[in-house]
């Protein structure tokens, strides 16, 4: 029997506080009741060796190396690495952060040196049975991706991409409209001489540049995975069924349906597809909220485990880019907490004014590595303190709060999960 936790973002900027915080001892003894520990690391490891990039995962995330070692004092022993901040700092950004995680020992997936190492399962091995995990993220720049190696030429370093295509269903009179569009303000023109010479690929939709339009009876998205990172992923998926006990995949991703609680339908669809091809547990992050719970078959979909650290509002150094971009006096560069306030316009808007991005929850499963099934699963909910003033907030807190568990059987509701509460012993059950 292998005891699997899961827990979503750590955005960790710098070192825990000296002697610890409240509530540090019992999240710690919590954690460690578990054989796999997972979390996604949300920020890159380095002593600025790595340049900014031009196209960062919205801010940009770096801590220093000693931070591993606060991490595997929670008890981490399973770490994501593919996300939209992993390469924050390009190239050499990642291959620091991939070196110190190396050093410090950590089993992690989901980026490395090229497509092969991105893509490749990483495990862990316990008393109780040995997990695999495989990580991708949907959230990154097209730079970010990694690239295969090919006979005479090195691959490209990067993280596990999952892309998807997306088409805009309009009705025929709109559809005539963009056409117009189109045609009238030669938007496609430089598209249209590259495809002419063979440079660009076609196919039957109308664009304007890279949103494609098709027609239909009513106006939605259509969104879905793309095939070939589907593939990949579900051959990573066989290998690692040969090799381990348990599989786990990490997907990271942003993308929303209406609202930031309800993924997009191609990460559902991706999530899914994974868990029919033998995956056992599939854990979702990235969205800094929580999001729904599926069972399926004798596995587990985890849309969105929220956060665990939030901390990235206190990074020591940013780049001029991020300055520039929020329009900061010069004579402010280098003065990071001024420049979180004029992003946030005054802690008004963004993860700092944002509630649910301070209250998540961890799942606690026991996995049957003999019958190769989810057997319990229990939901812990954790606070991050929101009330509390930025210097403070951001750590995990176990505090049972049973409108988290509420919220998530509302959120749940399309696939018919139910969750008891057990408010004696502070969790809520689902199996």
């Amino acid at each position: 029997m292998l005891k699997i936790s899961g827990c979503g973002d750590i955005l960790i900027a710098d070192r825990l506080p000296e002697g610890k915080y409240k509530g540090f001892e019992k999240m710690k003894e919590f954690l460690g009741t578990h054989d796999v520990r997972f979390g996604n690391l949300e920020t890159t490891i380095h002593r600025n060796e790595g340049y900014p990039s031009l196209f960062p995962g919205g801010g940009y995330s770096m801590a220093d190396p000693d931070v591993l070692d606060d991490i595997r004092e929670y008890g981490f022993n399973l770490l994501s690495i593919a996300n939209n901040h992993m390469l924050d700092y390009s190239h050499k950004g990642l291959e620091a952060t991939l070196k110190y995680l190396k050093e410090k020992k950590f089993a992690f997936a989901g980026a490395g040196m090229n497509l092969a190492e991105a893509s490749a399962p990483c495990y862990i091995e316990t008393s109780n049975g040995r997990a695999a995990l495989i990580a991708v993220t949907s959230s990154f720049h097209d730079s970010d991706a990694a690239g295969n190696q090919s006979v005479d030429m090195c691959g490209r370093p990067g993280v596990n991409p999952l892309r998807h295509t997306e088409v805009l269903q309009i009705t025929p009179d709109l559809l005539e409209a963009v056409q117009r569009i189109a045609v009238g303000t030669g938007i496609n023109e430089y598209r249209d001489y590259g495809a002419k010479n063979g440079y660009v690929l076609q196919n039957k939709n109308i664009k304007l540049r890279d949103v494609r339009f098709t027609e239909g009876d009513e106006i939605k998205k259509l969104s879905n995975v793309l095939e070939k990172d589907l593939e990949r992923v579900k051959k990573r998926i066989q290998e690692a069924e040969s090799q381990a006990d348990c599989v786990i995949v990490s997907v990271h991703g942003h993308q929303l349906k209406g609202t930031d609680n309800y993924p997009d339908d191609f990460i559902v669809e991706f999530c899914q597809a994974v868990a029919d091809a033998g995956a056992n547990i599939v854990f979702c992050h990235g969205a800094h909220v929580i999001r729904g719970i599926e069972k399926r078959k004798d596995s587990m979909i985890f849309y969105g485990l929220g956060d665990f650290v939030l901390k990235n509002e206190l990074e020591r150094k940013l780049p001029a880019d991020f300055y520039e971009k929020y329009s900061i006096p010069y004579d402010c560069y280098g003065s990071v907490g001024i420049a979180m306030d004029i992003r946030s316009n005054g802690q008004t808007r963004g993860l700092c004014a944002t509630k649910g991005a301070w209250e998540s929850f961890i799942p606690s499963i026991e996995f049957d590595t003999e019958k190769k099934k989810v057997i319990s699963v229990k939901l812990y909910p954790i606070t991050l303190h929101f009330e509390l003033p930025r210097s403070r907030r951001g750590w995990p807190e176990l505090s049972y709060n049973k409108e988290i568990l509420d919220e998530l059987e509302k959120i749940s509701s399309d696939y018919n999960l139910h969750i008891s509460a057990d408010e004696e012993n502070g969790y809520g059950v689902v199996l």
